[in-house]
Order: structure tokens, then C-alpha cells, then sequence
């Protein structure tokens, strides 16, 4: 393998295990959020499979009244431990169009693991007649598409306080510190005991909070584990392989002096 061959097989296996860096998440601005110990952070990072299905259940009976879920299906669930008859069970909760009838009319249907989620509101101008005037945007990449990611995510949604004295809220704003330029057009939608987890853990905002920023994490990216251990095994074979063609190249040229 040529030196030319090897960088590139080095950088995609680097690639592979980091993750690429986002154009949002190299200029961001703004405060630098808290970092936060994520288990899906690292090399060996991976996804706790509770904490996912806790902020499933967060943005189902919170976020989903106002946010879109676009790229997510039903189905895709089963990632996050729920079996297929859970999924089922959870998709019928929901309601998609069906198919025109013969007059060319369309009523809804219970949704199916095979739909995706639905928006809740019918477009843009009605989310906006809705929220003050603000789009609230899709989810479905939001933690890839802020700077900061993940640890942006959650300083916002903890990140709600009384504005200091000397700043001046617009109408219909709410003072976070976290947000850049720390009014923002989204009420607090976290509080304490908001909900109340399946699993029995206390529903705090600081818990609520960070539940649903690694579900968000994984909606942003479904496959990162997956992404993780072809990027391992790739600089595992590469260090193998370097390994050979030394010693390849070593008793080639042990004659040569």
C-alpha cells in the first residue's frame, strides 16, 4: 500500500471513529455550554438504551406538541430497546393520512411502524400562528446542527432563569443563558415532575433535560455505535497490516547492504 493509500485509509478509519464535524458545530457562537459526561461520548462510546427510551417518552408528551420528528419512523424505535409489539403499540397512538378514497378524499389512519412521525401542525404558517410567530424547527438533526451539539441541547433546556435587571425582554420572549443573546422565543418546557417515567426514575428538569438531549443525540445519528466499530476494527486492521509490511520489508531487504 502506498504511503498516499495509507493516509487516506488512516483518515477514513479516523473519520469513521470521531464522527465528521459539521459546518454549524465548527462556527458556532455564543457561550461555550458545560461539557457533560454522555455515554455516548468517546471512541467506545455507545447509547444507554434507558436513557433513550426515558427521553423517547420526554419528547413524546412534551417536545412532539410543538417540534417535528421528519427523518424518524416508527420502526426506528426498536433501537432504542422497544420490541415490535411496543412499536406497534406506540404507532397507533398516532395519526397519519391515509390514502384517498375513491372521491379523492383523505381521512387519517391509526400510524403504523412503517409511517414516520407525524408534524403537528399541518405547515409553517400554522406553527408560526401557534408559537408567537416562531417556527419551532425538526428535531431530527437538531443536536447535529447546533454548535456544541449535544452539551448545547441541554445548557438550553436548563438554562432558563429571571432575566437580569438591566435586559430589556421582548414581548413573548423568555430569558435563557444559555441561548445566544439570551432571549428565546420557546416558553420553559421542562419541569419538575413533568412527566412520569416508566422506569420509576425521579423526573427532575436537570434529568428530563438530559434524557431527551441523547435521544435527540441518537436521532441526529442512528448508526454513530455502528459508525464506532467499523472505525475500530478499520485502524485494528491497519496497524495489523503495517505491522506485516514491515516485517515484508524488513526480510526483503535483509540481504541488501
Amino acid at each position: 500500500m502506498r504511503a498516499p493509500a495509507l493516509l487516506v485509509a488512516v483518515a477514513t478509519a479516523v473519520a469513521l471513529v470521531t464522527g465528521p464535524v459539521s459546518p454549524a458545530g465548527a462556527a458556532g457562537s455564543g457561550a461555550e455550554p458545560p461539557a457533560q459526561d454522555w455515554s455516548f461520548s468517546g471512541v467506545f462510546g455507545t447509547y444507554d438504551r434507558a436513557e433513550l427510551q426515558r427521553g423517547f417518552q420526554v419528547y413524546a408528551e412534551v417536545c412532539a406538541a410543538c417540534h417535528s420528528l421528519d427523518y424518524i419512523a416508527f420502526r426506528n424505535l426498536t433501537d432504542l430497546g422497544f420490541s415490535e409489539t411496543e412499536v406497534k403499540a406506540i404507532a397507533a397512538e398516532y395519526e397519519v393520512p391515509a390514502a384517498p378514497d375513491e372521491n379523492g378524499e383523505v381521512f387519517p389512519r391509526p400510524a403504523t411502524p412503517a409511517d414516520r412521525f407525524p408534524a403537528p401542525f399541518e405547515n409553517a404558517n400554522a406553527a408560526r400562528a401557534s408559537n408567537n410567530g416562531a417556527l419551532p424547527p425538526d428535531l431530527s438533526l437538531i443536536v447535529e446542527a447546533r454548535a456544541g451539539g449535544a452539551d448545547y441541547i441541554n445548557a438550553v433546556l436548563v438554562g432558563y432563569a429571571d432575566p437580569p435587571s438591566d435586559t430589556d425582554m421582548a414581548d413573548g420572549m423568555s430569558y435563557n443563558s444559555h441561548f445566544p443573546g439570551g432571549q428565546i422565543a420557546m416558553p420553559p418546557p421542562l419541569f419538575e415532575e413533568g412527566v412520569t417515567y416508566a422506569d420509576g426514575t425521579a423526573a427532575t428538569v436537570v434529568q428530563q433535560a438530559r434524557d431527551v438531549t441523547a435521544f435527540l443525540a441518537w436521532a441526529s445519528e442512528p448508526n454513530m455505535e455502528e459508525r464506532k466499530r467499523m472505525g475500530v476494527m478499520t485502524m485494528i486492521f491497519l496497524v495489523v497490516m503495517t505491522g506485516l509490511l514491515y516485517v515484508s520489508k524488513r526480510r526483503i531487504w535483509s540481504d541488501v547492504h
